[in-house]
């Protein structure tokens, strides 16, 4: 089959046009995905009918997925997140998921909805990707807040990979896939703790003669890292994106505070913010069931509840994660912790394809989470008026492991 070149000239010229688009409103911070996200949905069939999806642009879109978790997994600090900020947060996600689950057995029981395991996953997720550079941009990184931010997003992420991984792969039982799943962070776990070990002189060389060279041997390392993980992932009929954001993980290990780490962290992040992650987030918008959610006066009702449990699910735990940072960070860390969107369109496509979830359903979900990513972030920030948490929350009396 010829792929479809005209629909990837568009798709990459909206690519460029987003982050100007972005930059429009100076008053309030429109996140870059949303912006694709819209862009998609207005060239896509339901609108401008000017792009369609094939296999060429669902195989790039795909690849773009991939980057998007591995850079995700890459910003996780664990020497920063450890102990007090990661207890809190893995406590705050676990009451995340409790409510999340609560909320759709209630959905479920009046026939809002018929898919509660879906929607009780999606609820329990947070943009770690998406609010890393926010974070960054408001100078936040390494303070309390952004500390405890980054634990509660972590764990946000993580957390709802292993449970899409589990429960939402219609090919196998629960059971099965939990013993796939503990064989992948087995070996997972295993290349993280021998990469900081591994030292050939050559290819240390070799990278760092090729760093600014065409061989770019450090890059090549790891997109091999990223594509074998998700191929291996993908093989154990686990998700993609767990692949991904292991791969990340293990780069972030494996790279602290080598030489030369920066520069490659800015070549990578070229790469796929640059290319891939768009064709992401654009293809996500282009399969958006916008006539779907438009004319289902059921599905126009759940995207408000949606929004509002997204709130509940991951905001109101807060109260506890937030407690060693004065009540003045409460509000601030509810509305950022329940900004969410990538792994909501994971989720949606995924149960959508599966049969898990119905597709105005599907539409309603992932347009509540392009509000929350819309609206939270600028609510956070103003509530904070740019005022630093107290203390510090990784200032424990006894380092405790994780």
């Amino acid at each position: 089959m010829q792929p479809d070149l005209q629909s990837l000239v568009i798709i990459v010229a909206l690519a460029a046009l987003a982050p100007i688009l972005a930059d429009v409103p100076r008053r309030f911070r429109v996140a870059i995905v949303v912006v694709e996200i819209v862009l998609g949905i207005v060239v896509g069939p339901d609108v401008l009918d000017w792009v369609q999806t094939d296999p060429f642009i669902d195989a790039f879109a795909n690849i773009g997925l991939a980057a998007l978790f591995f850079l995700a997994g890459s910003e996780i600090e664990l020497q920063l997140i450890r102990g007090r900020p990661m207890r809190l947060a893995t406590t705050g996600w676990l009451l995340s998921l409790l409510i999340g689950v609560a909320a759709a057995v209630v959905l479920d029981a009046t026939e809002v909805i018929q898919d509660p395991e879906v929607v009780a996953i999606a609820l329990a997720t947070t943009a770690l990707g998406v609010l890393v550079p926010i974070l960054r941009d408001e100078g936040l990184m390494g303070t309390p807040f952004g500390t405890m931010v980054m634990a509660a997003g972590s764990v946000g992420e993580v957390g709802p990979i292993i449970l899409i991984s589990v429960f939402l792969t219609a090919t196998k039982s629960s059971l099965t896939a939990a013993v796939l799943l503990a064989a992948f962070v087995i070996v997972a776990v295993g290349l993280a703790v021998a990469a900081p070990h591994i030292h050939i002189r050559t290819v240390e060389r070799l990278i760092r003669d090729t760093m600014e060279a065409s061989g770019q041997l450090a890059v090549r390392i790891c997109l091999l890292l990223l594509v074998g993980l998700v191929f291996l992932a993908v093989e154990l009929d686990l998700e993609l994106v767990l692949g991904a954001f292991s791969a990340g993980v293990i780069y972030a290990v494996a790279t602290k505070d080598a030489p030369g780490a920066a520069i490659l962290k800015t070549k990578l992040d070229a790469i796929a913010f640059g290319f891939l992650v768009p064709v992401f987030f654009i293809r996500s918008g282009l399969t958006f069931d916008l006539d779907g959610l438009l004319n289902s006066s059921a599905a126009l009702a759940q995207l408000p509840i949606f929004v509002a449990l997204f709130l509940l699910a991951r905001g109101l735990p807060a109260i506890l994660e937030a407690r060693h940072l004065g009540r003045d960070a409460i509000l601030p860390l509810g509305f950022l912790t329940a900004s969410t969107l990538p792994l909501v369109v994971t989720i949606a496509e995924s149960g959508v394809r599966d049969g898990q979830l119905g597709s105005a359903t599907a539409a309603a979900l992932v347009g509540a989470a392009m509000l929350t990513v819309l609206v939270f972030p600028a609510v956070a920030f103003a509530l904070m008026g740019r005022r630093q948490p107290r203390s510090d929350p990784s200032e424990d009396p006894e380092p405790e492991a994780l």
